[in-house]
């Protein structure tokens, strides 16, 4: 794709989806191969434009702190395999902000990935579920019980007794207690 026809694409898309002015502007003053791994981003998987700013924020950060065209961040084969797969567009759209976020959070994203391990291992029954912030946001673990029946909330608190020591565990892992920078 030309230049000039590479911004009337970029233009219209933005168009389309009424992207704020200040985004189209930082769009079209990108290269032109990372201009066009952008919109090609973006018309794959038919983002919405909160989508397409949050990822042009994530890419642009990742750019400067690898020192990596957006291109070549949108090339890496994880991405890629989001980029080429299957699936819905706004599944892959919100498969890639993850990747992404990964990319631009490595640390963020392996603490999440060991909690997520941690929950896991405790082999709860179904009816408990454990549900750490979003994104580690904020310091809070969430504990929900779905029972039918008196019986059945006895056993699942019975449960959460047996592990109250490995759930206090993990709610400070969620806090950020007891982390050592080596593990994440």
């Amino acid at each position: 794709m030309s230049a000039p026809a590479d911004d009337d694409a970029v233009r219209e898309w933005a168009a389309a989806r009424r992207l704020p002015a200040p985004y189209l502007a930082r769009w079209l003053a990108l290269g032109p191969d990372d201009r066009a791994a952008l919109l090609e981003a973006a018309t794959g998987l038919r983002m919405r434009a909160g989508q397409l700013i949050a990822a042009f924020d994530l890419l642009e950060e990742i750019s400067v702190r690898d020192a990596r065209p957006i291109a070549a961040i949108l090339a890496r084969d994880e991405v890629r395999r989001i980029l080429n797969g299957t699936g819905s567009g706004p599944g892959r759209a919100a498969a890639l902000l993850a990747a992404l976020r990964a990319l631009r959070f490595p640390r963020l994203a392996r603490a999440t990935e060991r909690i997520a391990r941690e929950i896991a291992a405790l082999g709860l029954p179904r009816g408990i579920r454990i549900a750490p912030p979003r994104e580690l946001a904020s310091g809070e673990i969430r504990i929900e019980l779905a029972a039918h029946g008196g019986e059945e909330l006895s056993r699942l608190l019975d449960a959460l007794s047996r592990h109250a020591t490995e759930l206090a565990r993990i709610a400070d892992l969620v806090a950020g207690v007891g982390w050592h920078d080596d593990e994440i």
